[in-house]
């Protein structure tokens, strides 16, 4: 029997374990920094394995090392995410969520149990590959300051230094069964942008004596639409949006100031900083033209999702020959964000998109949505695709 027939019939065995691992991580969910239960449980399975790992690193990370034959030739790592979000989940499972308020919404039980399958494949058969495969359990990916970054200066990619990553995220839009690939850009740079405009609030009916911080946050917010549709070049994606605006008001009140919250996205770092400045000019022309002033306060989150070009051709490569149990699809480029943008500026990375949507089971629900679930059957293939990838990376 070869390596790939093996490593299937290994997986398909170990499927049932999976899903009761996923199902538990789906019914103990815990937010970002917080995945204290989540590591002991990751831990205990490796232990029972007997496979060896790092604990605790960057506060609830898990670095576990699988080294083949000739394990410094190459090192190649995986790398799974395993927070919650803060969403009261509305999902009727038998392995619903049993904290109140706290949901996996985007499917990172998902991405624990699949790197945890992968592990295990990896261990089984690393008599029968080359080099060191580095399985990286990485806390906090939906809350900035994020995880990969904590990773990242915790040394994760190096000791032994890290050639190549891959990351992968559940995608309800596909089918069970489907692989997303794309080279290049895939994955936008998200910033979060907070606006307080001041101005001198007062009665509503006597506007003339009165700076008025929500017509100014009217025009700052249309003004500040020219950052996008002529500021920056027609071929470069990018989104400005706002999502949140607090005007602590009445009917009769013009309040002191205005709170807005919002987004930039881009797939170009240059147009994304020049755009800081940007957008703080024209909140402080806007509001200075209007007798107010505006204090501006930019984070910066994660950077854009890059694909190596030649690492996601080769996986695509070693994925058509994994077998018709699965599809592989090229899928568009988006403007979501994800973490796993910092691995992919320091080395040679591919992050794919697996499908999870059976419109049967009810699995096609949205990501960070309260009736968010995925389907079962996709960890079937997944991790065994993962290690195969992995080892021919």
């Amino acid at each position: 029997m070869d390596l790939l027939t093996s490593i299937k019939a290994f997986a398909k065995d170990l499927h049932p374990r999976l899903v009761e691992w996923r199902r538990h991580l789906h019914a103990h969910p815990e937010l970002s920094f917080e995945e204290f239960n989540t590591s002991e449980f990751i831990c205990a399975i490796l232990d029972e394995y007997g496979i060896t790992y790092t604990p605790r690193v960057a506060k609830t990370g898990i670095i576990v090392l699988i080294k083949g034959k000739n394990p410094d030739s190459k090192c190649i790592a995986l790398r799974g995410d395993m927070d919650a979000l803060p969403i009261e989940e509305k999902n009727q499972l038998d392995y619903a969520s049993t904290k109140p308020g706290v949901m996996h919404a985007c499917g990172h039980d998902f991405h624990t149990t699949n790197i945890l399958g992968a592990a295990i494949i990896l261990e089984k058969f690393k008599h029968a590959f080359e080099g060191t495969v580095k399985v990286i359990f990485q806390p906090s990916e939906e809350k900035i300051p994020s995880g990969a970054p904590a990773m990242i200066a915790a040394g994760v990619l190096e000791n032994p230094k890290v050639d190549a990553i891959i990351g992968y995220h559940v995608s309800p839009e596909l089918s069970t069964g489907s692989f997303g690939f794309r080279a290049g850009q895939l994955m936008a740079s998200a910033d979060e942008i907070y606006l307080t405009v001041n101005g001198k609030g007062g009665h509503a009916a006597f506007p003339d004596q009165l700076i008025d911080p929500v017509l100014t946050t009217a025009q700052l917010l249309l003004n500040l639409q020219q950052v996008v549709s002529r500021r920056k070049s027609p071929f470069e994606p990018a989104v400005l949006s706002f999502g949140k605006l607090e005007a602590k008001g009445a009917t009769n009140i013009i309040p002191n100031e205005v709170q807005v919250a919002g987004t930039l996205r881009a797939m170009n770092e240059d147009f994304r900083f020049k755009a800081h400045e940007w957008i703080k000019q024209i909140c402080e022309e806007t509001a200075a033209a209007n007798g107010a002033s505006c204090e501006v306060n930019i984070v910066v989150g994660y950077p854009f999702v890059k694909n190596d070009e030649d690492l996601t051709q080769r996986m695509i490569n070693e994925a058509e020959t994994f077998g018709s149990e699965i599809a592989i699809h090229e899928i568009p480029a988006r403007m979501g964000a994800e973490d796993f943008a910092y691995y992919s500026q320091e080395v040679p990375a591919c992050f794919i998109r697996v499908g999870t949507g059976n419109s049967e089971k009810g699995t096609t629900h949205g990501l960070h949505t309260n009736q968010f679930n995925v389907d079962d059957d996709a960890l079937l293939h997944s991790s065994a695709l993962m290690a195969w990838m992995a080892i021919n990376a």
